[in-house]
């Protein structure tokens, strides 16, 4: 029994990391609009130098501003979990990504698998052009007529040479011009910045009340359903690590005993080929993932593992 006075601190600790568990998705993107505003202002500071010349100020500043994005969609991509589920053996049977000739599942997860991607280089855009540092770099390198009269119209003879150079403040032009160009710039970029965020939310609430619009099941048993799914991969996670420790013992006290290994149910490749696939909700069926679709079969095969070598062959 604990004490009286223990009791109310740990309800208070329980309470906290329940709701810190339960907002983790929220708090994930507050670390990570951290960890890219934190980025961008070190690669502001440190590392980026714009060259300020005409040859080199757009490639430059456009490098900075996409190169980041495009390595954290990658990464956001590599890191994704349901990208790999349906990938992971498409090659070999490409049926995988269509079964029974249906690509509207496949469609779907590829869509939220990019759009979850994305979100790191919206974040890492809109940082750098609120900024504005690598932009002004950029648009002051490029010789686009358009662009070099916006800038330099009802100014002096000398601004069209020199607007390449603005960004450095080693310009010719009067301070104040400078300045003024500068601020033009500046307020170029951080209106793209705003537009983009405006965007982004705009494109989310849309496509959220499109999903909710178009969804099979209430919101309650949505709520419900997104709650097993995480249960789910937490079970599963910590059943397959305490079953590749039984195996591993297992197999190693048959080394070392050198006897024959005991028997070892083991789920078989059709199995894990099974509820590895894309499942997608339906009345009829009434679960909540392809891993209770499958127990709930009564017709499924218990046949255990084959060994590794016979099923190599029977995969060729």
């Amino acid at each position: 029994m604990l004490p009286t006075t223990i009791k109310p601190t740990m309800d208070s600790l329980t309470t906290v990391f329940r709701f810190l568990t339960n907002q983790k998705t929220t708090i994930g993107y507050g670390v990570m609009a951290i960890a890219t505003i934190g980025g961008e202002r070190l690669f502001s500071f440190f590392s980026f130098q714009c060259p300020c010349n005409l040859q080199q100020n757009f490639s430059y500043g456009l490098t900075y501003l996409l190169g980041p994005a495009l390595v954290l969609l990658a990464v956001g991509l590599f890191l994704s979990t349901a990208l790999w589920r349906l990938y992971t053996g498409c090659c070999l049977n490409p049926m995988k990504l269509c079964p029974r000739g249906n690509c509207i599942g496949c469609i779907a997860i590829l869509i939220k698998v990019v759009v979850g991607a994305l979100i790191a280089p919206i974040m890492w855009l809109s940082v750098a052009l609120l900024n504005g540092t690598f932009y002004e770099c950029a648009v002051s390198g490029l010789e686009d007529k358009v662009i070099v009269d916006l800038f330099c119209k009802n100014r002096t003879s000398t601004c069209k040479d020199e607007l390449a150079k603005v960004p450095c403040n080693t310009s010719r032009l009067p301070p104040a011009e400078t300045k003024d160009l500068l601020l033009m710039l500046r307020a170029q970029s951080q209106i793209l910045g705003w537009i983009l965020i405006i965007t982004a939310v705009v494109s989310a609430l849309i496509g959220t009340c499109y999903k909710n619009c178009r969804s099979k099941v209430s919101y309650l048993q949505l709520t419900f359903w997104k709650v097993y799914m995480q249960k789910e991969q937490e079970k599963f996670d910590s059943f397959a690590d305490e079953y590749a420790t039984k195996l591993a013992e297992r197999n190693l006290k048959s080394f070392f005993d050198n006897k024959d290994p005991e028997a070892f149910p083991f789920p078989d490749h059709t199995a894990w080929e099974q509820i590895s696939a894309i499942y997608t909700y339906t009345h009829s069926d009434q679960c909540y993932s392809t891993l209770q679709k499958y127990v709930e079969n009564s017709d499924r095969d218990y046949g255990t593992e084959k060994t590794p070598l016979q099923m190599e062959h029977s995969l060729e």
